[in-house]
């Protein structure tokens, strides 16, 4: 009998996911079956002899493969529940195209892998131009997707003059340099909050790339929304002029006012924005949701095939299988913008972090917070379930950086940094030049 069960869970073993998991439903539709109405033949002179076994919903599960794992997400997209404001509106939209400042021990690699792109595009591209393996801090890399999330274009500013750009030409990338040959020129915009922050800095001169990036480099001091009419910013935009016309901008630095108190942003060397002092201005993430880590039963993967279907069905997200009733933590400072139950997602949880960064926790059984409500790092928000489209307990968690969904456990939180040493020295010296130019009109 051993030897017959050895050879029947290796046959069972070799068969692809999808069958496996048919196999097992069909395993535990006849087990219930024949658990539930029993039937045992005895001589008509003999008194049957009747047993009742019950089984838990959760016991099932557990005959089931993979049981902690999704048959199927199905989740709604983020532009479906999060609340729009004036500044999504008229700030051009990102998706589909990213900007990243190369940081401390950033690769071409590391960067690109966070946001599910093949590494047969990332070697490609290495292929085509050796010095992306040498990229270096405060340097800007952007790169283009299509629909189906692959990579069309990435260009590279290896320099303030040089930009090179990399399009797909077939199985690889074709590659050209620009050199900009234009004049640089400072030049500061202010003006007053007259309405919507957007409507009044495009008054005040600046174009919609450069109001984005004012709103990214103030993003966690301040909630642009919120600004009140009479509040006073200044812009100190650093721009190349060729034949009369703005051919790119860096923003330098910038200062704001409202109710009476000033916040700055100023630029280091580094491409990062920090205060007056030198302290990040960025607020620290967790890498997980929870307490300690638990198990992943799936992970994040664009281009997943569904097992059931058989269908691109893409898994935004991570699986942790945790026991029912685990508490869920807020893994930053932000805002509840989503708390309700939504089909398939179960119960599910949305916060904005800043105006770059969004997290979804989703098959949630019981709700802690409410839309609206202000959260900080490791809150409690939720508990975890099994509600929504789950054939198991677990926690599915998203990360989403400019309207992206990226790998939760590889993407590139922000950290709670500042400058030091000699970076320190040099920072300040630059603070003391750039503030007394941010004056208001």
């Amino acid at each position: 009998m051993q030897q017959i069960a050895r050879a029947v869970s290796m046959a069972f073993n070799t068969l692809p996911r999808a069958h496996r998991i048919m196999l097992g439903s069909l395993t535990v539709v006849t087990l219930a079956v024949s658990v539930w109405r029993p039937y045992v033949y005895h001589p008509s002179d003999e008194n049957p002899v009747v047993k009742s076994i019950e089984l838990e919903k959760s016991q099932l599960r557990t005959l089931l493969p993979e049981a902690s794992e999704p048959i199927d997400q199905d989740t709604p997209a983020p532009e479906d529940d999060v609340p729009k404001d004036e500044i999504d509106e008229d700030v051009p939209n990102e998706t589909g195209t990213h900007d990243y400042v190369v940081s401390s021990g950033d690769t071409l690699s590391s960067i690109l892998n966070q946001y599910g792109i093949d590494m047969s595009d990332i070697n490609q591209l290495v292929k085509t131009d050796k010095d992306l393996r040498n990229l270096q801090v405060g340097q800007q890399i952007s790169w283009t997707l299509t629909d189906e999330g692959q990579l069309q274009r990435l260009s590279w500013e290896s320099s303030r003059r040089e930009t090179r750009t990399y399009d797909r030409s077939g199985d690889g990338f074709k590659s050209s340099s620009e050199m900009q040959k234009g004049e640089w020129k400072n030049s500061v915009l202010a003006g007053t909050v007259n309405g919507s922050f957007v409507t009044s800095a495009k008054q005040a001169g600046l174009s919609s790339g450069e109001i984005s990036a004012v709103i990214k480099a103030l993003q966690w001091q301040m909630d642009f929304r919120k600004l009140q009419k009479g509040d006073k910013f200044a812009v100190l935009m650093s721009r190349e002029e060729m034949n009369g016309k703005t051919e790119q901008s860096q923003l330098a630095g910038v200062r704001l006012q409202t109710n009476g108190k000033d916040y700055y942003a100023i630029r280091a060397e580094d491409g990062k924005f920090y205060d007056r002092s030198g302290s990040g201005l960025a607020r620290g993430f967790m890498r997980f949701p929870t307490i300690k880590p638990y198990r992943v039963s799936s992970n994040f993967n664009p281009r997943r095939l569904n097992p059931v279907t058989g269908r691109i069905a893409p898994h935004k997200g991570v699986d942790f299988a945790v026991p029912v009733g685990t508490p869920v933590l807020a893994i930053g400072d932000g805002e509840v913008i989503v708390s309700k139950r939504s089909g398939a997602a179960g119960n599910y949880v949305a916060i904005r972090h800043g105006r770059q960064y969004m997290t979804r926790y989703m098959h949630l059984k019981t709700l802690l917070v409410k839309p609206g409500q202000k959260v900080k790092r490791g809150d409690r928000i939720a508990l975890t379930g099994n509600t929504g489209r789950s054939t198991g307990p677990h926690l599915h968690y998203e990360v989403w950086i400019n309207n992206q969904a990226v790998n939760p456990l590889t993407a590139k939180l922000p950290r709670m940094e500042g400058l030091t040493g000699k970076d320190r020295s040099s920072y300040l010296a630059k603070v003391r030049e750039v503030m007394p130019q941010l004056r208001f009109k």
